[in-house]
Parts: C-alpha cells; sequence; structure tokens
C-alpha cells in the first residue's frame, strides 16, 4: 500500500497566530529553550538526544520594503534578495541543467553561523519550474559523479565578513533610514533575478539574462514600449525593474519566512523502528512466525516512514522548511524509499570537506504557491540541502552547493 500522496496537499493550512514579534531578522538556527528540547523523545537507537529543529513559516510581509536585501531577509517566493548584489551567477549556474532555461527563484534562508567570514550568510534555492527536470534530476543523482553540474535544483551559499562593500557594520535599525552602501548589478527586466548581461538592440536600456527572456518580454508589450523609450527624452536606467519589485508574471508570489521552535509531540513518537523494537521487547528471541512479521515490517518500511513524516509535520502544518546544522542533525524523510545513504552525499566541490545536512523543503510550500495537482505539475517529497561542515570561504561569492530530490513512489526511479 503506497502513502496517499492527497494526505499531504490535504492538510488544513491555518494562518499564523497574530503576534507582536520583532522586525529583526531571526536565524533559522536560532536555539530552542532547554525545557523545550527536555520534551522529546530519542530518534536513534543509541539514545542520542534529538538535536533542535527550527521550521519555517510563510506569511505576508509586514510592510513594503521589509524584504529588500540590506535587512537580511529569509524568503520564499518573488526575486532574490541577492546577499552579493554583484557578482551573481551566471552562465551555465543561472541555467537548468537539463532543459537550458533560467531557473526560478524558490526562496532563500539566512543562516550566518559566527564564523568571522560568515559574519553574513545567506543560502539560496532555485529551481526549474518542470516536473519533467525535475524527475530526471532525481533519477540521474543516484549516479551523478562528483562535481557534475547537470542539476534542475540548485543550491547557492553566499557570506560576507562583517566588514564588506556592501552593507555597514552597523545592525539594520528597521526605521526606514537602512541602506545599501552601493548598487547592485543591472538584472534582467523580465525576471529580475539573475544580472542582464544581454541589452535590447532597440532601445538599448532593457536587459535579459536570456534570449528566451528577451523574447518573452517583446512578445508582452516590450515591442510598443521600445519604440516609446527611443523617442523619450527622458528615457534613462528609471525603465528598469525598481530594487525589489516582481516584474514578471511568472514568479513565484513573495512571502517572509519566518522561524519558530518545532512543538514536542504530547504522545508516543510513532518512530519508524520503534514498533519494531516494541515487538522485540514483547517477546525476546524472534521465532520463525515473529521473524516473519519483523520482515513484513520492513517490506512496510515506506507505510512506517511516511506515518512518522505525517506526526512530525502534523505539529505545523504550515511548515515549508525544517533547519538543524546540528552534527546529529538527520532530515525527516517522506519515504524509506529514495533516501540516499553517506556515500551518495558528494564532498564539497571547492575545498573537498564533508557536507552536512542543513535544512529541508516540505511539499506545503507548493500550495503557497499556488501549484495546482495536476499530472505534469511540479512535485515532490521533500528536497534536500547539504552545505559544507565548514562553509568554506574560496573567495567565490555564491558557491554551489548539494540537494538532493526525495519524490513520491509513483514518480522514484532508481537504476
Amino acid at each position: 500500500m503506497e502513502p496517499n500522496t492527497d494526505k499531504l496537499r490535504g492538510l488544513r493550512i491555518t494562518s499564523l497566530d497574530d503576534e507582536e514579534e520583532d522586525d529583526e531578522p531571526e536565524l533559522p538556527h536560532e536555539p530552542l529553550p532547554a525545557e523545550a528540547a527536555e520534551d522529546y523523545e530519542d530518534y536513534d537507537d543509541d539514545e542520542e538526544e534529538e538535536p533542535e529543529i527550527m521550521i519555517g513559516l510563510l506569511e505576508e510581509p509586514k510592510r513594503p520594503g521589509l524584504l529588500l536585501r540590506h535587512l537580511f531577509p529569509s524568503k520564499a517566493g518573488g526575486i532574490p534578495a541577492w546577499l552579493d548584489p554583484v557578482n551573481l551567477p551566471s552562465g551555465n549556474s543561472s541555467c537548468c541543467g537539463f532543459c537550458g532555461e533560467p531557473l526560478q527563484f524558490v526562496l532563500q534562508i539566512y543562516a550566518p553561523i559566527g564564523d568571522a567570514a560568515a559574519f553574513h550568510r545567506t543560502l539560496f534555492v532555485f529551481m526549474c519550474p518542470s516536473m519533467a527536470c525535475l524527475h530526471r534530476d532525481q533519477h540521474e543523482q543516484w549516479t551523478r559523479k562528483q562535481g557534475n553540474p547537470c542539476r534542475s535544483v540548485k543550491i547557492f551559499r553566499c557570506q560576507l565578513p562583517r566588514s564588506n562593500a556592501f552593507y555597514s557594520s552597523e545592525p539594520p535599525k528597521h526605521n526606514n533610514s537602512d541602506k545599501p552602501l552601493c548598487a547592485g548589478a543591472a538584472l534582467c527586466h523580465w525576471c529580475g533575478t539573475w544580472k542582464g548581461d544581454k541589452i535590447c538592440g532597440s532601445c538599448k536600456k532593457s536587459r535579459y539574462c536570456s534570449e528566451k527572456h528577451q523574447a518573452i518580454h517583446w512578445r508582452s508589450g516590450h515591442k510598443n514600449d521600445c519604440l516609446q523609450m527611443i523617442s523619450s527624452s527622458e528615457a534613462s536606467s528609471s525603465v528598469l525593474p525598481a530594487v525589489g519589485k516582481v516584474p514578471a508574471r511568472t514568479s513565484w508570489p513573495e512571502y517572509q519566512i519566518t522561524i519558530d521552535h518545532e512543538a514536542a509531540s504530547d504522545s508516543d513518537s510513532c518512530d519508524e523502528s520503534k514498533s519494531k523494537s516494541l515487538v522485540m521487547q514483547k517477546h525476546g528471541k524472534p521465532d520463525d512466525l515473529m521473524q516473519s512479521w519483523m520482515d513484513q515490517f520492513e517490506a512496510d518500511a515506506d507505510n512506517q516512514c511516511w506515518a512518522y513524516f505525517q506526526e512530525r509535520i502534523s505539529r505545523a502544518p504550515q511548515q515549508v522548511l525544517r533547519y538543524c546544522r546540528e552534527s546529529n542533525a538527520k532530515p525527516l524523510w517522506a519515504l524509506s524509499a529514495g533516501r540516499p545513504s553517506a556515500a551518495d552525499i558528494p564532498s564539497c566541490a571547492y575545498c573537498k570537506g564533508p557536507l552536512c545536512y542543513e535544512f529541508q523543503i516540505m511539499p506545503q510550500l507548493l500550495y503557497f504557491f499556488g501549484v495546482k495537482n495536476e499530472p505534469d505539475s511540479l512535485d515532490w517529497a521533500t528536497i534536500v540541502v547539504y552545505t559544507c561542515q565548514g562553509s568554506c570561504d574560496q573567495n567565490i561569492s555564491y558557491k554551489e552547493e548539494f540537494a538532493w530530490v526525495q519524490l513520491y513512489p509513483t514518480t522514484i526511479t532508481r537504476p
């Protein structure tokens, strides 16, 4: 029996409590209170204390301008608030490795780790909106060789020291006086996401990241606007998108990501390994019949994993993200099938050090983005992000990290 994937989409999405909150950006890795951590049940067989999980929730921005880059936001949808606004990913880095189209912005998490070189640190997630490309990505991740750049989901890590060319060394005041120290690179006039290194041959003003976006913009009305811009003596760079404004109608809706603590469960955890251990405690050494039952537990691993997954997300059904960078943190997998082994996780492409689990994206994000439940619509069980354990600084503004895609049983393929 396969897990009912419609159950997750059917989870009731409730509005967040209307609480007075400080506008100061919260760190995704803010520790849980000690008393909350004590309520957790041990997840591992060796009774290791469960790490403290933070969850990401979406809400409308409290005021305009709250999600601009100099306020170091965590956000989903819209356009990215690039941390380094000048040295953006470009070329093949900004495109799907399968169809070659520009990637669409999903979300970003402001996640400094206390290191001097990473006083500011943001992780960016982009993906191709094509389910066909995501399916190919999921299939090839089992055989992907180290350094293979062919991805439809890409993660970029950017970090800056406290003293840098882009922002004040003082924290934002959030009183409308905060400003970046310099302008960013000119962005694509259509998507507002990637560097506009191509210029309209007629007006010489509008910029584009790709020929596709230039063609779409031309058909959508720039053909007429271009003539007006040429004839207007006031034509200037002001025709480009305003900072923070989403020019493209294809962008996903924009939300602020707020960080909260995962609530402890009031009931016994349905740990996927607990059912089997309880059988052993009750009956001691298994006979042939007991061994048969235990084999059935193994055969039914997906359903056990799915039950545990549902129990955990039921504590906050509206969560779109789970974050924990502790050394013993583990992803919350929706299914037993489609999980990587340690050998499937590559080393850092830059320093060759180990990668560690940092956060994962939950399928509820698709609900907030208005993605329809249709055969060819974008869908996933979870997307797990692994980053350089040492958060290395290799004089590259945007370093690509590693994502593992887990799809539902009807689309999981493994060589």
